[in-house]
């Protein structure tokens, strides 16, 4: 892959926001002749992936932080919560029968 093509699939996944931005700078360069529609649908393809990657790392952050504030919070997790309503469950069953 040349040079420009790669800087312009590493500068469509941190300048653009949305597909449609990035479609609309792609079909201006196939139409002035800077890139062919082979490479465009290249470029389009390595944005959508640079997409999810960055997606897909976001979300984990997310997750991350997230469970960091429920710990120092020290919130129940739904595990927790499932684990004292199947223990209480029991002690009713428990009582329930005469034990």
């Amino acid at each position: 892959m040349s040079i420009l093509k790669k800087g312009l699939a590493f500068g469509l996944g941190l300048a653009i926001a949305s597909k449609e931005q990035a479609e609309k700078l792609i079909d201006e360069l196939v139409k002035k002749g800077e890139l062919s529609l082979d490479e465009s649908k290249e470029v389009i393809d390595q944005w959508k992936q640079q997409t999810e990657a960055r997606k897909a790392e976001v979300q984990r952050l997310v997750r991350e932080q997230i469970k960091q504030v429920v710990d120092k919070l020290d919130l129940a997790t739904k595990e927790d919560v499932r684990q004292l309503e199947e223990r209480l469950r029991r002690l009713e069953e428990k009582e329930q029968s005469g034990q």
